[in-house]
């Protein structure tokens, strides 16, 4: 069997350096308990977040509502994270139709830009940065097809906490801190964020008045539509219209203008959301099911599901050398191939079924050496960047800054839903009077750096983001929702906390909490040959660090709770129980009924 002589080869390297006795792990805890809920549960990236989708349960609507109710509050409380200017996807179970769905929430370049007359910074932060805001149409849509409750209702926490305030998080102020260059070149970005010129101290109560005169033109549009007799759907396609065509657009076109931006009436007009069928594999008898294609998560989640598939990971043990090496590799496998070919779909011919071919998983997985570590590998596919078109100046990749959440209800519907600004604030832009920031999708990282690349920054096209919400099923039924926010490491964190529950059998939230690892890439991964970064959270055993070099691994320690942010919920079949955990790694928390 493949595992075995897997273990068998990689036991008798490490045995060469470290008796097998050391390689023991420590024993599992969980500081936080898994969070009963028998009506609904809530998991989400800050408690204002996660309580304000359980007043949604709580007043009866379902887990859609809950979910845009998240959002909006999200974008108060954590605004370098999240917000309707923003883009995210949503991986959905739907109760009624027994069926799940990806909605694609992320907006495009705009049409007049040309990434050739623009330096990386540009392109990263400030007025020649980002796209079109994709998450407001993303939270209209799913309410509509979804949703029971009226936009005015799910927006009303959010608007609380804007006009009212609320106690900044200590985060938020160091994203503030890190952003200060740029928000001070921008008087609206200033006023937005800074007080007196200067970062709020934390726990200081704010308010957010232009985003809430945002939130409340689209309720009133939506509430003037139902007075006047029209449908729910026709009432929040008016809402819908006012923010990408209306006095909203209007305003976010006239500010980008008159700051020599590149944003049009045209671009905000042009999108739509996209309803898209989710990426899946089966996994050891679990149907998992996550964003396709403008997301590369999603297919660095199945992908590498279907690598590691081959190998008896119970037999190798949670968090050993042996499953750790595997894992790293892995990931190498899955990313080379993704950053290879994956792009906006309507603008390229994505090869899916060659992505997701679980018999070249095998073949691919045949590449793994249990003696030695492998270079970051030239893809298997038809592009892969040469020397002579690449600069290394300009070749590395911008950290993203990203939330995620996770809901159940009473009715048997799940969410999974993965929001993002890209970096912190996104382009660090508050536009006019809006009180939005718009995700700096076109930085590099979210686009290739290199202009013959199918996923260069083009105008027009959707740059790639790396969220993936998840959903897992077993004979019909929902047995996991699992996101998590972290950029690149986000398909990775997922990954492992996947084999956690599936293979190590872990409570969700030990799986949550168990030390992680990721794989870092120098320029990028869009580079073969990039030099590789294991780094690990220092909770690991000296041990298990050192077997790990010994195989040839670059390995860097971090901060113990560093790596992501997991929110989950997970359903014991054979007891019907659900149970929901929340990361300690930042501010998230879990709530229920």
């Amino acid at each position: 069997m493949i595992a075995n002589r897997f273990r068998t080869a990689l036991l008798l390297v490490l045995a060469l350096s470290l008796p097998l006795s050391l390689l023991a792990q420590a024993e599992r805890t969980a500081y936080r308990p898994d969070v009963p809920g028998t009506q609904g549960l809530v998991t989400a990236g800050h408690p204002l977040a996660a309580t304000a989708g359980l007043r949604m349960l709580l007043l009866g609507g379902n887990a859609i509502d809950a979910a845009v109710a998240t959002l909006a509050t999200l974008n108060v409380v954590r605004p370098q994270m999240s917000g309707a200017g923003g883009n995210g996807f949503f991986t959905i179970y739907d109760s009624a139709t027994h069926e799940v769905y990806s909605l694609n929430a992320t907006g495009a370049a705009p049409m007049a830009l040309d990434a050739s007359l623009r330096n990386p910074d540009e392109l990263a932060k400030g007025i020649y940065a980002g796209v079109v805001p994709g998450l407001f149409g993303g939270w209209v849509e799913a309410l509509d097809r979804f949703g029971t409750m009226s936009l005015a209702e799910v927006l009303a926490p959010a608007i609380e906490y804007a006009e009212n305030g609320h106690p900044i998080e200590a985060s938020v102020v160091d994203a503030i801190e890190r952003g200060l260059e740029v928000f001070r070149g921008f008087p609206t970005s200033s006023a937005m964020f800074l007080q007196n010129g200067n970062p709020p101290a934390p726990n200081t109560l704010v308010r957010r008045l232009d985003l809430a005169r945002t939130f409340r033109k689209v309720a009133e549009t939506e509430q003037r539509a139902l007075r006047q007799g029209k449908s729910r759907s026709e009432a929040l396609r008016a809402a819908f219209d006012r923010f990408y065509r209306g006095d909203i657009a209007h305003e976010m076109a006239r500010f980008y203008k008159e700051q020599g931006g590149l944003f049009t009436l045209e671009d905000f007009a042009a999108y739509e959301p996209i309803w898209a069928k989710p990426v899946h594999t089966n996994y050891r008898g679990y149907d998992v099911y996550s964003s396709p294609s403008t997301s590369r998560g999603g297919l660095e989640v199945v992908m590498q599901l279907n690598l590691v598939e081959p190998f008896d990971l119970r037999a190798l043990g949670a968090n050993t050398p042996e499953t750790l090496h595997l894992v790293s590799e892995a990931i190498k496998l899955a990313k080379a191939d993704i950053y290879a070919v994956v792009a906006d779909p309507r603008k390229t011919d994505l090869p899916l079924d060659w992505l997701l071919s679980k018999e070249r998983a095998r073949r691919s997985a045949k590449k793994i050496d249990p003696k030695r570590a492998m270079a970051y590998p030239k893809a298997d596919a038809p592009y892969a960047p040469t020397d002579e078109n690449v600069a290394a100046a300009t070749e590395r990749s911008r950290p993203g800054s990203t939330d995620s959440f996770s809901i159940v209800d009473r009715f048997g519907n799940a969410v999974a839903c993965t929001p993002t600004h890209g970096s912190a604030f996104g382009t660090g832009v508050v536009v006019g009077r809006t009180g939005l920031t718009f995700n700096n999708g076109t930085r590099i990282g979210s686009t290739a750096p290199y202009p013959e690349h199918v996923n260069y920054a083009r105008g027009g096209q959707i740059p790639i983001l790396n969220n993936s919400p998840v959903i897992v099923m077993k004979d019909g039924e929902v047995v996991l929702a699992i996101g998590t926010p972290g950029g690149e490491t986000i398909g990775q964190t997922q990954f492992q906390v996947l084999l956690n529950i599936l293979d190590f059998g872990m409570s969700i939230q030990e799986a949550i909490e168990a030390p992680r690892i990721s794989l870092v890439a120098d320029p990028s991964f869009y580079r073969a040959g990039a030099a590789i970064t294991l780094r690990m959270e220092n909770r690991f055993h000296e041990a298990t660090v050192r077997s790990l070099q010994a195989l040839g691994h670059e390995v860097e320690l971090i901060d113990a709770w560093a790596l992501g942010s997991m929110q989950g919920i997970f359903r014991d079949l054979a007891t019907g129980t659900w149970l929901a955990g929340a990361d300690p790694r930042r501010v998230a928390y879990a709530v229920g009924y």
